[in-house]
């Protein structure tokens, strides 16, 4: 039990006397001189004990014949670059039209059936109709072959609706100069009036100043007003206020 000293609290009989020093009181200690309790201390759990003390950054090292990693993300985080617009590529407009001369106008008019006009059609039969009510003779003259687009069926060249106007203005330019004086250009058919006129239906009825072809008056197409009836009303009232061009000059 390691005790260095034992001493009765009463007198023992016969025992020898204590000695005078062990009898003397035990010098007092100091507070700060006494020793500190341990703190207790509480056993690590498995968690903390498995957690880092400090997280540091991990360093990795490229290996030999590897890219490394911030080298991927910079080229991952690059923006690509721009692709080029494609040019989209418009099919070839399909039409075909027949140049006339009534009078002193001429008339490029939309063929229904892609054919020359017969004298029984009733299409021609309509714009003898229209002639006549203008005031024009009702037998008009075929001026060339009708134009028809597109122009082949195979090859690399242009078709689109650009180069269709300016085939088309270019032909019919061509022969309003060697027919001499025209007081009005009549563009019967839609595609008449866009690839000639350069404008769209809104156009029907409305008269046209066309560059390289002088005075333009729209209509809608001859099959049009056979299907469509209620149109011919709003073309007798145009047709009264456009009738001035070919009528003064007469």
């Amino acid at each position: 039990m390691q005790v260095a000293t034992w001493l009765p609290r009463v007198a023992l009989p016969f025992a020898a006397p204590s000695r005078p020093e062990l009898l003397a009181p035990a010098p007092e200690v100091p507070l700060e001189d006494a020793p500190k309790p341990v703190a207790e201390t509480t056993p690590a759990s498995p968690v903390a004990e498995a957690r880092p003390a400090s997280t540091r950054p991990k360093i990795e090292i490229p290996r030999p014949g590897s890219t490394p990693r911030q080298a991927v993300q910079l080229e991952a985080s690059a923006e690509p670059e721009a692709t080029p617009a494609k040019v989209e590529v418009l099919p070839p407009p399909r039409f075909s039209m027949q140049l006339l001369r009534a009078g002193n106008c001429m008339l490029l008019v939309e063929l229904p059936t892609g054919e020359p006009f017969q004298s029984r059609d009733p299409a021609y039969l309509l714009l003898k109709d229209l002639l006549r009510a203008a005031g024009l003779p009702d037998s008009p003259q075929l001026i060339g072959e009708p134009v028809r687009w597109p122009l082949l069926s195979r090859g690399s060249m242009d078709q689109g609706p650009d180069a269709a106007r300016d085939f088309v203005q270019g032909f019919v330019g061509v022969r309003l100069e060697e027919q001499g004086e025209c007081a009005c250009l009549w563009l019967v058919g839609l595609p008449a009036v866009r690839f000639a006129g350069e404008a769209d239906s809104e156009a029907f009825n409305r008269e046209l100043q066309v560059e390289g072809l002088g005075a333009a008056w729209a209509l809608p197409g001859l099959e049009l007003l056979m299907d469509e009836p209620q149109r011919k009303a709003e073309l007798w009232q145009a047709m009264r206020r456009v009738m001035r061009r070919w009528k003064n000059t007469e």
